[in-house]
């Protein structure tokens, strides 16, 4: 099935999982009352076009088909343009149009590099999962990135990100989204196979680097994910929505003025 079949049905996604951990209200007005978010972020808009120009990337080492460095910066200009110019629902913070195209290019192509050396088996690109978790109704969906197969027969999830700064080992270790797909893999035909982790991270800093991180997950993590999408699920189907005002991603919500107004009505 694809995404958008998988969508059809009431379900949790690693991204609903982290905004109901980060603000239940959040939770409850994007995806509970389904508002209008009153913009996109530059942040969000960049990491959909460089996760698109990957996948083409990937689905082109998938099919043993060239893509030279030259395709992949071609390809993200377009859809970049394509995608961004001119479009007044994006809200460019901290950069702008042209310094993210040129942004852009940059990371693409230190990853470009790192792929070069790169000799796994691609197995899947933008693979779509789901799954399920005992006592929670709705099932976990997502989009799996890339899955890879190494020369000693090893899986290889990879889940690339874009940001403003590096990730520090714990934050890696403890990646909720890492530990959902190696569920999902295992849940899905890969129950008996060694599966790798990776994050691969692009960070727009003032010299834009790209950085890979291995990690593994054991049985007690996939525990403790377990419990905690049962405690949220308990939650949400309880109507359970605590707002935040405090989180990190108050600066930049996109749904800003409904939370306003939850507050000034009382709740």
């Amino acid at each position: 099935m694809t995404i958008e079949e998988l969508r059809i049905e009431s379900h949790l996604s690693v991204s609903a999982i982290n905004d109901y951990i980060d603000c239940g209200l959040l939770y409850k007005i994007s995806r509970i009352d389904k508002k209008e978010s009153e913009f996109i972020s530059e942040g969000l808009a960049f990491g959909s076009v460089i996760h698109e120009v990957i996948a083409i990337y990937q689905n082109h080492r998938k099919e043993g088909t060239c893509f030279t460095k030259e395709d992949m910066l071609n390809s993200f200009e377009y859809y970049w343009n394509t995608k961004a110019r001119s479009n007044e629902s994006i809200r460019f913070v901290k950069g702008d149009f042209h310094l993210l195209m040129l942004e852009g290019k940059k990371l693409l192509s230190l990853y470009f590099d790192f792929m070069m050396e790169n000799t796994f088996r691609v197995i899947g690109v933008e693979t779509p999962f789901r799954f399920k978790v005992e006592g929670v109704d709705w099932p976990i969906i997502g989009i799996i990135d890339l899955i890879e197969e190494d020369e000693m027969g090893n899986i290889i999830i990879s889940d690339i990100k874009t940001g403003k700064q590096s990730f520090d080992s714990d934050r890696i270790d403890k990646n909720l989204q890492l530990t959902l797909y190696q569920m999902a893999l295992k849940a899905n035909g890969y129950h008996n196979r060694d599966i790798l982790l990776k994050l691969d991270t692009l960070i727009k800093t003032k010299q834009p680097k790209f950085e890979p991180f291995y990690t593994l997950r054991t049985q007690e993590d996939e525990k403790r994910a377990i419990i905690k999408i049962r405690s949220i699920w308990n939650g949400i189907k309880n109507s359970i929505f605590i707002p935040n005002d405090t989180s990190w991603k108050c600066k930049e919500c996109p749904y800003k003025t409904y939370c306003n107004e939850w507050f000034k009505n009382g709740g």
